[in-house]
């Protein structure tokens, strides 16, 4: 996967925006859904991306995964951070997308859920 993959396929998700909203880290790339966050990666590097996880396979992940590392800047029970060195095979990165975004539209509000639905 290279950083356009990521890009498309992160914008083929229903309802997702991009944005670069922190300005003393402007190289950091970050996609929502309903204005939550459910990926990040440095546009300059995508040296890694940042995914939410589920709480009770994010240990276990880790232990098969040595690439899927504690993130820097998010919660470590929630987050992991996927270093992008090719021992992961696309399947996987895009599978952990799709449950990065699906683990947000799980905590959406109804009507925040519908109003994607209608999107």
């Amino acid at each position: 996967m290279n950083i356009e993959d990521y890009r498309t396929y992160c914008l083929s998700k229903k309802g997702v925006t991009e944005s670069l909203p922190f300005p003393k880290l402007e190289d950091v790339l970050v996609f929502k859904v309903a204005g939550k966050m459910f990926t990040a990666t440095n546009i300059t590097t995508f040296s890694s991306f940042s995914i939410k996880c589920k709480p009770e396979t994010i240990e276990e992940l880790r232990a098969e995964y040595p690439a899927m590392q504690e993130p820097s800047y998010f919660s470590k029970k929630h987050w992991s951070n996927v270093i992008m060195d090719n021992t992961i095979s696309d399947q996987h990165l895009y599978e952990w997308l799709d449950i990065s975004y699906s683990l947000v539209v799980a905590k959406l509000t109804k009507k925040e859920k519908l109003n994607l639905e209608n999107q």
